[in-house]
C-alpha cells in the first residue's frame, strides 16, 4: 500500500466514524451544471471518493468508471451504488493516479476538486495530462478546483497552492484540436458546522475536436 492510499484510507475512516460517510453523497453542483445537458456516454470520474458524482452520472444514463486511491471510500461507493440500483453502470477501480491510470477513452473525464495535501509538486499536472489524453474525440474534460480557502477560515490547515485555470491550461499544453467552452470562477455560499461563508471555485470545461 502506498503512503497516499494509507493517508486517504485513514482520512475516510476518521470522517466516517459517526455517520459511515465522509461526504453528503450528493453530486457536486458544478458537475451537474456543466454536464446535465450532455448526452450520456462513457465517463471517467477521477478521485470519485464515496461515489456521489459517479452515482448521479449513472442515474443520468452514463456508464461510469469511478477511480479513487482509497479502498475505504470505494467500498462505501460500491454499497451506495447497489442501494441505488445502478451497480451495473459503475466500474469502481482503485488507483494511486500518480502511479497508475485507468485504460480506455471516455466521452467525459471529470476531475472534481482533485486536491491533495500529500501530493508531490507537479503531480496534479501529470494526472490532468493523462486525463486529457483519455478524452475521446468529441468528448469533454471537466476540471473543477478550489480557488482558495473558505472565507471563514482565518488560518489555513496546511499550505497549499490552488491553481488558476490559466495555470491548468498552461500545464496541459493541449495545442490545436481543443476548444475552451467554459473558463470561469464561481463564488458560492458554504457552511461547515456553525461556520458560514463563501468559497471560490474554478471551472474549466474543454472539448476535444
Amino acid at each position: 500500500m502506498t503512503t497516499a492510499e494509507q493517508n486517504w484510507d485513514d482520512l475516510y475512516r476518521e470522517r466516517g466514524q459517526e455517520t459511515g460517510r465522509a461526504w453528503t453523497g450528493k453530486p457536486n453542483e458544478l458537475l451537474v451544471r456543466e454536464v446535465g445537458h450532455l448526452d450520456p456516454g462513457t465517463a471517467l470520474d477521477l478521485g470519485c471518493g464515496e461515489g456521489g458524482d459517479a452515482l448521479w452520472l449513472a442515474s443520468q444514463g452514463w456508464r461510469v468508471t469511478g477511480v479513487d486511491v482509497s479502498g475505504v471510500a470505494l467500498a462505501r461507493a460500491g454499497a451506495a451504488a447497489a442501494e441505488a440500483g445502478v451497480a451495473d453502470l459503475v466500474d469502481w477501480q482503485r488507483h494511486d493516479l500518480s502511479r497508475s491510470f485507468p485504460d480506455g477513452e471516455f466521452d467525459l473525464v471529470s476531475a472534481q476538486f482533485l486536491h491533495s495535501q500529500w501530493a508531490a509538486e507537479g503531480e496534479r499536472d501529470g494526472i490532468l495530462a493523462r486525463a486529457a489524453a483519455a478524452v475521446a474525440p468529441g468528448g469533454v474534460l471537466l476540471v473543477v478546483g478550489h480557488a482558495g480557502w473558505p472565507s471563514f477560515m482565518a488560518e489555513p490547515p496546511f499550505e497549499h497552492h490552488f491553481p488558476t485555470n490559466a495555470e491548468v491550461l498552461t500545464a496541459l499544453d493541449l495545442g490545436d484540436g481543443w476548444v475552451v467552452e467554459v473558463d470561469e470562477a464561481v463564488e458560492r455560499e458554504i457552511s461547515h458546522g456553525d461556520q458560514h461563508g463563501t468559497r471560490r471555485d474554478n471551472v474549466l470545461r474543454l472539448r476535444r475536436g
